[in-house]
């Protein structure tokens, strides 16, 4: 994140300065977007330097939520960045200026295309190390910026053909693919909100157990997310006749298989069942009243 921070810094500061001297409308948006990448490093930084504190009676799980409302702080950077470029473009576009010095916005725009690109590759290359969706899905979303750079040296193109509004055009085709990626980016941030995971997670789980000898069978799946760590909660089922120290054997290697065919899995506690009294419904406490409490079930 910290290398991040500095390369899309860098890139932003360069096409600001030249923004500043050639007016150009298409090149302040894309700026504009990449010091908001630059941004979102910081509260992402911090997310993951807290992810590491151990923990608390009070927070049992740990601090990798905090993973997750960094994400949450990146999508509203994202949409910040899309309001005030759409603005720019559409003031632009009735109030028309001269754009000038076009061979530095098109050298800035090939700027701003390697130094998202070289951040793109950074980020996903680490996220998908550590299994941080949030990381990944900001890598992507640094390819796509090196797009609208592109999309720049368009506009440039266009000027220098006689189309003055190319520049402002393309201001808002930029702001219309930010706010593209700022849907995709609350549609992956909120699902993890909502403890929302790939069902191919869940089917891993439930292959793992293929492997381990003496499972049954299993009835019950819960996975979450936490930060960029998977938690589970399964409930397996083994053979009634089996002692508990069998039990637990069983249950302690299938957690070790698990740790092998899931790479982020951080922890997994499972629930075991005997074969005469597995599934949700031998769970489940019948309705039934005491100490003066209505009636209820569990």
């Amino acid at each position: 994140m910290k290398w991040s921070f500095v390369g899309m810094f860098i890139t932003a500061f360069i096409q600001v300065i030249i923004v500043y001297y050639s007016g150009s409308i298409a090149l302040l948006a894309d700026t504009i977007h990449n010091f908001g990448d630059a941004l979102t490093a910081i509260p992402l930084l911090f997310a993951f330097m807290l992810a590491r504190w151990k923990p608390t009676q009070r927070f049992t799980y740990g601090y990798g939520r905090v993973e997750d409302l960094a994400g949450v702080f990146m999508v509203l950077m994202i949409l910040i960045s899309a309001i005030v470029a759409g603005y720019v473009s559409i003031d632009r576009l009735f109030h028309p200026q001269e754009v000038t010095f076009l061979w530095a916005v098109a050298a800035a725009a090939l700027i701003g295309f390697i130094g998202n690109e070289a951040v793109a590759q950074l980020r996903i290359r680490v996220g998908t190390e550590i299994g941080s969706a949030a990381l990944v899905a900001d890598g992507y979303h640094a390819r796509t910026d090196g797009l609208t750079s592109l999309a720049v040296l368009i506009g440039a193109v266009g000027v220098y053909l006689g189309f003055p509004l190319a520049d402002p055009v393309i201001g808002l085709i930029i702001t219309v693919m930010i706010f593209w990626i700022v849907w995709d980016s609350v549609k992956t941030i909120f699902t993890r909100l909502l403890d929302g995971v790939d069902p191919a997670v869940t089917d891993e789980i439930r292959h793992t157990a293929d492997h381990v000898d003496g499972v049954v069978e299993i009835t019950d799946v819960k996975v979450r997310w936490l930060g960029h760590r998977l938690h589970a909660e399964i409930n397996i089922t083994v053979d009634s006749l089996l002692s508990v120290e069998k039990d637990h054997a069983i249950a302690k290697e299938y957690r070790h298989e698990l740790h092998h065919h899931l790479r982020y899995l951080s922890d997994a506690t499972i629930h075991v069942d005997p074969v005469t009294a597995s599934g949700p419904e031998y769970h489940h406490i019948v309705e039934h009243n005491h100490d003066g409490l209505p009636v209820h079930s569990h």
